[in-house]
């Protein structure tokens, strides 16, 4: 399965017709957060490929436009605090960030901590039923220490190490912490998991249970 993922940027050639010879062969679009609904949606028509998505803290509850309003991009699958099975996949997701202001899609770790227990008895049921918890977990902020920064808005997620350490996602993906420098890390391993940055967009190729 091929992935593209999306956050926190708008990428003009993205949303452009040139997506759909860039990106032709994508079997999934997944959200990340903090881009707008209306960019999802082109992206979900243009490419005809599934879209789960979760939202950041920079997502509005009500986005206006000159042709309609939306609270969500219209045919993406919210996966907030949700585990849903796709093309022999499994996926969960987390919306939101750490709490640093008022504002909606912003949590305490301990919120955060109740987000990720919300999850968890599906994950048992999934292992009962195929033998593993979670193949990808999707969430907008990172987990503590991984792509994280030191400044409030962008501390990394308690909840998150520790779930992908015990749970043990193959792949773990988020955006929200910007990437400046070409040495910005894109990937890191967090014990079996894969943690990606996908700021802007990642394209992955994902083969696990061949």
């Amino acid at each position: 399965m091929k992935i593209l993922s999306l956050s926190d940027v708008c990428v003009p050639f993205i949303y452009s017709p040139s997506v759909k010879n860039r990106f032709k062969d994508i079997d999934l679009i997944l959200g990340c957060g903090d881009v707008p609904y209306y960019y999802l949606e082109y992206v979900f028509t243009a490419l005809r490929a599934p879209l789960i998505f979760v939202r950041g803290n920079h997502d509005k509850e009500v986005e206006f436009s000159t042709a309609s309003k939306r609270t969500s991009p219209q045919g993406g699958f919210d996966l907030h605090r949700r585990v849903v099975n796709h093309d022999e996949f499994s996926f969960a997701g987390v919306e939101g960030s750490i709490r640093y202001k008022p504002g909606r899609f912003q949590y305490s770790q301990e919120e955060m901590w109740l987000n990720v227990f919300h999850i968890i008895p599906s994950l048992v049921f999934n292992r009962a039923k195929s033998g593993r918890f979670l193949d990808i977990f999707i969430t907008h902020a990172p987990p503590k220490g991984i792509h994280d920064c030191n400044d409030l808005p962008h501390k990394g997620i308690t909840a998150f190490r520790w779930f992908d350490l015990v749970f043990k996602p193959a792949f773990h993906f988020h955006g929200h912490t910007h990437l400046y420098r070409p040495d910005d890390p894109v990937e890191t391993m967090l014990g079996n998991t894969r943690v990606v940055n996908t700021f802007r967009f990642q394209e992955t190729k994902i083969n696990l249970h061949d």
